[in-house]
């Protein structure tokens, strides 16, 4: 199977509880499918500098942003082929580029223990990113517990449900178990739906019609301001 390394999309999200949730797919089931990944614990290791640039510029809601972080699907081995993405947003539209790499090199390269083992364009990208912020390295462990679907009709049209958003700063690792801080109430979810450009007329209707509105969120985001940024504030409490 192909595996997409180019993508460029609009990003539309939605905070659901799971009473939402069943009914939207009541009504989206015979215009859905599941994906190549279907059901998956996803695994990401954030990377951000000693101060928390990148994120912190995020939250700022810039025109322009940008992140990079590793991810797998599944609990990682050494040899598991793990995604590298660099993932950067303009005026609303999403743009990511990413290499699948083994997770030991993959690590061994975003650490600065040994050069990328690919040369490509995209590689190329990932490396002048990680030149240019000379003081990344990983600052937090996301992982959550992903549905994926595509519209068998469009398939670039793409709808995931995340729950069980959970981060923490220790044991970040791919290879490692999932455990950490809830970022949500466990009662709501994480809806995203995907496309290159206008949503179909038949979601847009249900969503219209469930009464289930656009709203603003970001994992890591949430995670700096309800982790990262309290425990911060605890240090400088213990040495002031």
């Amino acid at each position: 199977m192909d595996v997409q390394t180019i993508f460029k999309r609009y990003e539309r999200k939605y905070l659901l509880t799971k009473e939402q949730k069943e009914r939207l797919m009541e009504r989206f089931q015979e215009k859905l499918a599941p994906d190549q990944y279907g059901k998956t614990t996803i695994r990401n290791i954030y990377f951000d500098t000693e101060h928390y640039r990148l994120v912190r510029r995020s939250i700022e809601k810039p025109a322009y942003k940008e992140k990079l972080r590793v991810r797998s699907y599944r609990q990682a081995g050494p040899e598991s082929p793990v995604f590298v993405e660099l993932k950067k947003k303009y005026r609303g539209v999403v743009y990511k580029r990413r290499i699948s790499l083994p997770e030991e090199a993959a690590m061994d390269w975003l650490l600065g223990r040994n050069s990328c083992p690919e040369d490509t364009q995209i590689s190329r990208e990932i490396g002048y990113f990680l030149d240019f912020y000379s003081s990344l390295g990983p600052a937090g462990f996301l992982s959550y517990n992903r549905e994926a679907f595509y519209a068998k009709e469009q398939p670039d049209f793409r709808v995931t449900f995340d729950e069980r958003i959970l981060f923490r700063q220790e044991d970040m690792s791919l290879k490692s178990r999932v455990y950490g801080t809830l970022l949500l109430p466990q009662d709501l979810m994480l809806m995203e739906l995907k496309c290159p450009g206008a949503m179909p007329l038949w979601a847009a209707r249900v969503l219209s019609e469930e009464h289930i509105y656009q709203t603003s969120f970001s994992k890591y985001g949430t995670a700096y301001q309800k982790v990262i940024l309290p425990g911060l504030a605890k240090e400088v409490r213990r040495y002031a």
